[in-house]
């Protein structure tokens, strides 16, 4: 159920990303104004697309001329919201129309503080902790635009950093209270770690999600770990 007393709880937990946000919609900005982007259109695409990933991506790789490249990169860097739309699907309620209007509010930070365990979301939260966030990046790409702060000294700000951060604690939080996921993040350090030093960074991450399969391996027990698992969650 949508109730205003989450919508509330998303909006002040949404306040940490939305922070993190705004500096990395700056650098975003700046670097739209340092390619040639026109203030508006680069405002508009921020409102519109609100996704920071595939945005960079289509900064960089219009500036280096290939359009079809950069919708490809775009497309296959948000491949990931088709697997965090399916998980979210159960939870969606209403009209397709109202449905569809509740998804458009799926990010990543509010996919994770959203989740309530056993493969259930609440949506109300969902959309408080994306309102912060959707505001930021929207004033943070306006004042990258205005400002045009140097890319070095958004980096010596460690403001590259802070979302990685952010994930980290996620991840921390989940695993203290979730043998499987404990489990799962183990095996994706382990994958990362090692195919590091043979491939670059970018392939040693997309290979270390392979840790999440052992979310699909059976729980021993039957219903009973099932139910113990559950128990685990909350």
């Amino acid at each position: 159920m949508f109730t205003r007393t989450s919508f509330i709880d998303g909006i002040r937990v949404g306040i940490g990303p939305a922070a993190a946000t705004f500096a990395v919609g700056m650098a975003f900005g700046s670097g739209a104004a340092a390619a040639g982007w026109g203030s508006v259109q680069s405002l508009l695409f921020s409102m519109l697309a609100f996704s920071g990933s595939a945005q960079f991506t289509l900064l960089t790789t219009f500036s280096a001329g290939g359009a079809v490249a950069a919708v490809t990169a775009a497309v296959l860097i948000n491949a990931r919201y088709l697997v965090m739309g399916i998980a979210l699907n159960d939870s969606l309620q209403g009209s397709r129309l109202w449905r569809a209007v509740q998804a458009q509010t799926l990010i990543d930070a509010s996919f994770a503080l959203a989740h309530r365990g056993s493969g259930q979301f609440d949506i109300a939260r969902l959309a408080g902790t994306t309102l912060p966030s959707w505001l930021a990046w929207v004033a943070g790409t306006a004042a990258g635009l205005l400002a045009r702060p140097d890319p070095s000294t958004l980096h010596a700000l460690a403001a590259d950093v802070v979302f990685p951060a952010f994930f980290l604690i996620l991840v921390i939080d989940e695993v203290r209270s979730n043998r499987r996921a404990a489990a799962g993040a183990t095996c994706g350090v382990a994958i990362a770690g090692l195919l590091v030093f043979w491939v670059q960074p970018g392939y040693a991450l997309v290979a270390a999600t392979g840790g999440a399969l052992i979310g699909l391996l059976p729980l021993k027990g039957g219903p009973t770990a099932r139910r113990r698992g559950e128990e685990d969650r909350r």
